[in-house]
């Protein structure tokens, strides 16, 4: 028992256009800093958005297994954005902490990425962007949480 034919065409031209979404990520990482590409924008973003966390939470957010993360954190503290504190409620952990430096790097992320879409969209009209906009929050809201166990 399948979709009719012409809603199985039009979820699988979503689906195409879904994935063609990889050229845009493409063509964003191409205006990032080489030393701040997007697994480490991505801790520095998620930081400010949250607030500091423990490694475990910053890999939960990240979809991604700990180890994977912890190199991650690892680059973005090397370059002094994220400071590693001790866990007040629990010495042996530590919390990750975004530092000025980190605030300034995401602020340029920001200012690189807002720019790059601006000149991409140039010629799309204001309503347009917004419904882009619009419309991209409710396909992710509706997924809500992928990782969870689907029936």
């Amino acid at each position: 028992m399948g979709c009719p034919l012409e809603t199985q065409n039009r979820y699988e031209n979503l689906a195409r256009q879904v994935s063609a979404i990889g050229a845009v990520k493409r063509g964003v990482a191409r205006v990032l800093p080489a030393e701040c590409q997007g697994a480490s924008a991505a801790v520095l973003a998620l930081l400010h958005h949250h607030g500091d966390m423990r490694m475990s939470r910053l890999a939960e957010l990240m979809a991604v297994d700990l180890s994977v993360c912890s190199r991650h954190a690892a680059h973005t503290v090397e370059h002094g954005w994220v400071e590693r504190l001790p866990d007040p409620g629990d010495r042996r952990s530590r919390i990750l902490r975004l530092t000025a430096s980190g605030r300034d790097m995401l602020d340029e992320l920001n200012e690189r990425v807002t720019q790059t879409f601006a000149r991409t969209l140039a010629e799309w009209s204001d309503d347009d962007v917004e419904l882009l906009t619009t419309l991209l929050a409710r396909l992710r809201d509706s997924f809500g949480d992928c990782r969870a166990p689907h029936a």
